[in-house]
């Protein structure tokens, strides 16, 4: 039997009761909080902000209250282009405009993916994922490419936030009621595949009038009108999203990767993976990733950081974090001490225990190099300029080494096999997969 003994518990008592830290540390938890308490303030020296690739890039931006980091990073890396090009001091894509879309495509790609399910029961897994995860805010880099591959781009003065935009649980609430009331409707009328199309057409429909209620009606034409920082106005007329995108922001889509680190037994390093049920446009392209070792997954972000080109990428931004002093470094915390138990885990383990995953996506603006290797990098957050280094935040490289997922990197700098794993069909990983989770914070 395996219950809990009271004579066991009274044993355990008189050991903690006795032991001197143990009384310290309550006392001390009683006012505290435990980050608070297990912060090493001696690490301050190695988390300053200086760096000896130091990208000069645009003020931060803010997703206030959503989970639309994926698309801000996104963003932020396509305005350096475009900032660059017209000599811009301050620019921002509208965000609100990718994340219409976003949402309008995942409502398609829910209803699709369900009317593809009509013949499992309710209790199937793949299914109870779908309707339990619903649609959401959150994204990766191949979903931000599909929004603008199809729908382009627009400067946010063209589409602004709306309080709505900003402040997206209720209108994911209320999206993900519809879309499962949906669901309980079409799994009623199964058998006759005219209505069930009909059906989607109809909640596409109604869809679309909840986010334009929402996030307002996105614009077909538009000028673009700026003053440069010589002073001189300029304005261009009736251009379309997609022409904004090819003609103004000259970004290709096509020429960059997501690479992955996810040392764990069921994904080899140097395969191609994708992850079954997980996209926003159904006629996109697939969620695709290569899995590398993370001394390359590092080399690869280090040339195109010395190109002078930023890189968007995903981590755990929950793992040992100081907002209001903009870092991350686990070496900066020491909860062991504190409570006398031993709390390490590999990466892998993190991972396959679901402890870790990627949920939040920043862009990394320069790093610190010493005798060869990084030692502290530099990130551009979407959290707003009052915390941490007017918004830019520092990592240190033992934290990157844990807590970084993802990043996307020009296929320029990848080598021969590299480039031959893209013309591998992608091995599926399962829905609920880690590697499947979605930036959101």
């Amino acid at each position: 039997m395996n219950e809990i003994k009271k004579e066991d518990l009274e044993e355990i008592k008189k050991e903690y009761t006795q032991n001197k830290i143990n009384t310290v540390s309550r006392h001390a938890l009683n006012k505290n909080k435990i980050s608070d308490l297990v912060t090493l303030s001696e690490r301050s020296s190695c988390l300053q902000n200086n760096f000896s690739i130091n990208l000069d890039t645009l003020p931060v931006t803010n997703q206030k209250a959503s989970g639309r980091c994926w698309i801000f990073a996104g963003c932020n890396i396509l305005r350096e282009k475009v900032a660059k090009k017209y000599n811009l001091e301050q620019f921002e894509l509208s965000q609100n405009y990718i994340a219409f879309y976003d949402k309008l495509e995942k409502c398609n790609y829910f209803m699709t993916s369900i009317i593809s399910l009509l013949d499992k029961d309710l209790d199937d897994r793949t299914l109870s994922f779908i309707l339990t995860r619903g649609i959401e805010d959150g994204g990766q880099w191949d979903m931000f490419v599909n929004i603008i591959s199809k729908y382009g781009v627009v400067p946010k003065d063209v589409f602004p936030e709306t309080y709505q935009s900003s402040n997206t649980k209720e209108v994911d609430n209320l999206l993900n009621l519809y879309l499962r009331g949906f669901t309980a409707k079409i799994r009623n009328i199964k058998s006759n595949k005219t209505k069930v199309e009909e059906f989607r057409k109809k909640g596409i429909k109604e869809v679309y009038q909840i986010l334009c209620s929402c996030f307002g009606i996105p614009p077909v034409k538009f000028s673009f009108e700026y003053v440069d920082k010589d002073k001189n106005y300029n304005i261009m007329k009736d251009i379309t999203p997609n022409e904004f995108l090819e003609d103004f922001v000259e970004f290709n889509a096509t020429d960059y990767i997501s690479i992955i680190n996810s040392p764990t037994k069921d994904k080899p390093f140097n395969e191609l993976y994708t992850v079954k049920y997980l996209g926003n446009v159904v006629e996109g392209r697939k969620i695709r990733y290569i899995n590398l070792p993370m001394e390359r997954f590092k080399e690869l972000v280090l040339f195109q950081l010395t190109d002078k080109e930023s890189v968007w990428f995903g981590s755990d931004c929950t793992k040992y974090g100081n907002r209001e002093n903009g870092f991350w470094d686990d070496a900066s915390y020491n909860e062991q001490e504190l409570f006398q138990v031993d709390l390490n885990m590999t990466k892998e383990e993190m991972l396959d225990m679901r402890e870790s995953a990627m949920n939040h996506a920043m862009v990394l603006t320069g790093v610190n190099i010493d005798e060869e290797k990084p030692t502290k990098w530099k990130i551009q957050n979407s959290w707003g300029d009052e915390t941490a280094h007017k918004g830019y935040f520092v990592a240190t490289d033992t934290w990157f080494d844990k807590y970084v997922y993802q990043v996307v990197i020009n296929k320029k700098y990848l080598n021969e096999e590299e480039l031959n794993i893209l013309d591998k069909q992608p091995i599926e990983l399962e829905p609920w997969d880690p590697m499947g989770t979605l930036a959101h914070n």
